[in-house]
């Protein structure tokens, strides 16, 4: 058995091996498994309803600040709900706001990021200013400032930030077309007589949009911890609504008698958002053009 190393500069070995993203994602140990952890996260949340032993919102003073056990596993709150229950539905709730936040951020700021870089001109300088004015205050702030405004709930928290975080997409892609559209393949496709859309859409956003996806992914735990601290504060979720982040906010009161109130969801997001970030920087590594393939192959 031989161990040969595959990169770049062995046009043999390139040859004869065609290296995909699936391809990479299996060779990389890292991604597979927080892909694996995250979708068994993701599918939990969604069977939230019928896996969980009670109600969310389900009060028994009798039973609480009760501590672990047969019949609450993660123990009760103040009010007697079931710890355990109250996080699985956090997990539907907190991943609902991020995939919901990311996704009007990736649309939005494709779309306007895409239009500034490939056209230019009045519609560039308009957007570029918008983008920096956005980009200008202190995102958490800014967050602050409309949840305050529009009140407290999960569709006000969403908008608020979603405002926040679209403006870095659209910065970000706006750079990534300045970048392809001068791309001898774009030149190509003017003179065949491609119109503008064809090679916005065809040509120049499949090869720019790798960034943009490594941003989202990062973003998606980032989304989660914003969120998180908003409940926190007391101005992103409704009490009522179980939520990671309100959860910390109602223990935070019992940390001395009942730390398990805060150390339950506070594991639940710092697990999450490591797993993001993990996620995020071998995506970048899986869908960098420039990056180097080595691996071990038997001969």
């Amino acid at each position: 058995m031989k161990c040969i190393s595959i990169s770049k500069s062995n046009p043999a070995i390139q040859g004869r091996i065609k290296w995909t993203p699936c391809h990479r994602i299996m060779a990389n140990r890292t991604v597979a498994v927080c892909l694996v952890l995250l979708a068994a996260m993701v599918i939990i949340a969604i069977l939230a309803p019928w896996i969980a032993p009670y109600e969310p919102n389900d009060i028994n003073l009798k039973e609480s600040l009760q501590s672990p056990s047969k019949e609450h596993w993660l123990g009760t709150d103040h009010l007697g709900r079931d710890i355990f229950s109250r996080l699985l539905y956090g997990a539907t709730t907190s991943f609902a706001i991020a995939i919901s936040v990311v996704a009007f951020a990736l649309i939005w700021g494709i779309a306007l990021g895409g239009i500034a870089g490939y056209f230019g001109g009045l519609s560039d300088d308009i957007i570029s200013r918008v983008i920096d004015l956005f980009l200008s205050f202190p995102s958490m702030i800014f967050a602050l400032a409309i949840v305050g405004a529009l009140g407290s709930s999960v569709l006000n928290l969403i908008m608020a930030l979603a405002l926040v975080h679209w403006a870095s997409y659209a910065r970000l892609m706006r750079g990534q077309v300045l970048s392809a559209k001068s791309n001898d393949y774009v030149s190509s496709a003017r003179v065949i007589g491609a119109s503008d859309r064809r090679i916005l859409v065809k040509h120049i956003l499949p090869n720019a949009l790798a960034p943009v996806i490594v941003l989202a992914t990062l973003d998606m735990g980032h989304v989660i911890l914003s969120a998180a601290a908003l409940s926190f504060l007391g101005l992103g979720i409704p009490p009522s609504v179980p939520e990671w982040g309100s959860m910390l906010n109602a223990g935070k009161e019992f940390m001395r008698t009942a730390p398990y109130l805060t150390l339950f969801p506070g594991m639940a997001i710092t697990l999450t958002v490591i797993l993001f970030s993990l996620l995020g920087d071998g995506f970048q590594e899986i869908l960098d053009p420039e990056s180097e393939v080595s691996g071990l192959v038997a001969a």
